[in-house]
């Protein structure tokens, strides 16, 4: 399927040349999804000393077909990781951060544990600092997420990523009651609750818009729409490009349902301009 004229020009905007790559450079131990996803807009975030960082290794036990990010057996978890984190945070000296992660499946609480000592070894060592996790399904339990600690965690997103009926073809390792049970156990513990769609895999309107009332159901905070591209050959092949008129339809039609707190476009991805959609949220 050919790209339409409207992402050429949007795509030719986004430098790839900056200073964020030097400093992850050197460390051994820590990834970003940026990278790993080979995100359009990684060049832009990189350019504004931003980036999402992915732990847990970056190998992960599921097989979503969307995905760009190696699939297999994990490596077993590596502590200078988070160590590693620290310093790059400090060293692009960021105010908000992103943590994201592979899923591991390998683990008993899919690695929530890990991801609390993370996020608390970084409040403990950056004053102010403000950070959002994107959590994978924690062994699609959501009583896992007990073994996180809200205090250390500004926004707590999982991305639903497509509507229930493209399930199979896009996450058949995942279930849609399971990532919706994730969004609705989170805020009724008290979390800010973000969660993200992509289009283009092959949904209808219909569907978008009956995920639209799920996610209401759930009390999810904020919503991010954004369109999919296929980051490799053996990927899911996009089925349609969406126009900006679209994606500002989709967006009121979610806040028509109840989601105060939506952003939609094109280069829409859940960890993009994350700051500035934790701020409108407030």
């Amino acid at each position: 399927m050919r790209l339409p004229e409207e992402y050429k020009s949007l795509i030719k905007s986004k430098d790839q040349s900056s200073q964020v790559k030097n400093i992850l450079g050197v460390k051994n131990s820590l990834n970003t999804v940026c990278d790993e996803a080979k995100c359009p807009n990684r060049g832009e975030c990189y350019k504004k000393g931003t980036a999402a960082f992915l732990v847990m290794g970056d190998i992960c036990t599921r097989n979503c077909t969307f995905c760009n990010v190696k699939k297999g057996v994990p490596l077993p978890l590596d502590n200078k990781e988070i160590d590693e984190l620290v310093e790059a945070v400090i060293e692009m000296n960021l105010k908000y951060t992103v943590i994201t992660s592979v899923t591991r499946d390998d683990i008993v609480d899919g690695g929530a544990a890990y991801i609390n000592s993370m996020v608390k070894t970084l409040k403990k060592n950056i004053k102010g600092i403000q950070i959002e996790i994107l959590i994978p399904d924690l062994n699609k339990n959501p009583e896992n997420l007990r073994f996180i600690d809200m205090r250390y965690v500004d926004v707590l997103n999982h991305n639903m990523e497509t509507v229930k009926e493209m399930y199979s073809a896009v996450r058949p390792m995942a279930d849609y009651s399971v990532s919706l049970s994730i969004l609705k156990t989170a805020k009724q513990m008290g979390f800010n609750v973000k969660t993200g769609i992509m289009t283009g895999v092959g949904e209808t309107s219909d569907q978008i818009e009956s995920l639209f009332d799920d996610v209401v159901k759930s009390g999810v905070d904020i919503l991010t729409i954004g369109q999919y591209f296929k980051p490799g050959r053996n990927n899911l092949a996009v089925s349609k490009y969406y126009t900006s008129d679209e994606f500002d339809k989709m967006a009121d039609e979610a806040r028509k349902r109840g989601i105060k707190n939506v952003v939609s476009g094109i280069f829409v991805r859940s960890s993009y301009n994350a700051y500035e959609t934790f701020k409108g949220a407030k």
